[in-house]
């Protein structure tokens, strides 16, 4: 019987393939191309810069560590040309303004990684105009002054970037493309003159931008490379105006929120606080203390206290 069954099965082939068709109830003679399937380690396919992608969903699934062979042998260099008034540890003054500060922000989140993870620090201001991009550039700089620290700066405000302009780079591509599909991690990410700092700008402008940040993508570009980096510093949108930071915020570790001195409204802080659970919210920085010289020139930090009275929080 069943090599009846066979004769005719390959008949109905024959005469469906004669007839230029498909013979019904039979798969077609080419499958369709399967999704590339991504391997638990190693590296994949990338595309170029400015060109079509085949970056999937498939590829993002992947949840494995690149090496750093990978990272420094793909990631390209770039020639930085910074802003030296806004980024402080490019200009060679160690001593410089607001560098001290700087230096203590580090410290006082070095102590808090003993009692917690705290690896993906995001960045974010009540309202815009703040210093939340000033503070993101320069605590990546000052983190990656310690020998032998890997720190990736990512620009994830979509809407306003600024830290290409200060870094003096291209916008693109960055973030947007890789959050579009477009564009992989290692097309998107760039190197400096300085050793071991790494760079993620926002990519060209986008009018869907609430809805690619909330898309997950984000948070699995951080699974991917988070294993190659001692720091991950996100610049992100400010919290009140937009949702886009409430969203970020579930993809990192803590929250370092600026407060501008003698600017940001007490009802707008109190606003922005309330966008992250307390437990995310990590510190204050206090910008603009010292009228005299630049908005930039005085950084304050206070770790937040989770044990602290609910007065002492609002």
């Amino acid at each position: 019987m069943s090599r009846i069954h066979e004769a005719l099965k390959r008949a109905e082939q024959e005469r469906a393939a004669a007839q230029g068709g498909q013979a019904p109830g039979f798969a077609p003679a080419v499958a369709p191309e399967a999704p590339p399937v991504i391997p638990e380690s190693g590296e994949h396919a990338v595309a170029r810069p400015g060109s079509p992608s085949t970056f999937s969903a498939a590829a993002s699934s992947f949840s494995g560590a690149f090496s750093l062979d990978s990272l420094l042998g793909r990631t390209p260099k770039v020639d930085w040309q910074p802003d030296q008034k806004a980024m402080l540890f490019f200009n060679g003054n160690e001593s410089g303004r607001g560098t001290e500060e700087f230096r203590t922000l580090r410290s006082r989140l070095y102590h808090l990684r003993e009692n917690m993870t705290l690896k993906k620090v995001l960045v974010t201001s009540a309202l815009p105009k703040e210093g939340k991009s000033f503070t993101s550039a320069n605590l990546a700089q000052v983190l990656v002054r310690q020998h032998g620290r890997r720190v990736l700066l990512i620009d994830a405000d979509l809407r306003a970037p600024r830290l290409h302009l200060m870094l003096g780079t291209a916008p693109a591509p960055g973030l947007a493309e890789y959050l579009q599909g477009t564009s992989d991690e290692f097309s998107i990410m760039q190197r400096g003159s300085m050793e071991n700092l790494f760079f993620i700008p926002s990519g060209d402008q986008i009018s869907d931008a609430a809805e690619m940040v909330a898309n997950g993508k984000l948070k699995i570009l951080l699974q991917r490379v988070e294993p190659l980096f001692d720091w991950i510093i996100i610049d992100s949108p400010p919290a009140v105006p937009v949702s886009d930071a409430g969203v970020l915020a579930k993809a990192c570790d803590g929250v370092v929120m600026v407060v501008r001195s003698n600017a940001t409204p007490i009802d707008m802080a109190r606003r922005a606080r309330e966008e992250f659970p307390d437990q995310a919210l990590v510190g204050v920085v206090l910008n603009g203390t010292n009228t005299e010289t630049t908005p930039y020139s005085r950084y304050y930090y206070d770790a937040y206290v989770k044990q602290a009275s609910p007065e002492s929080k609002s």
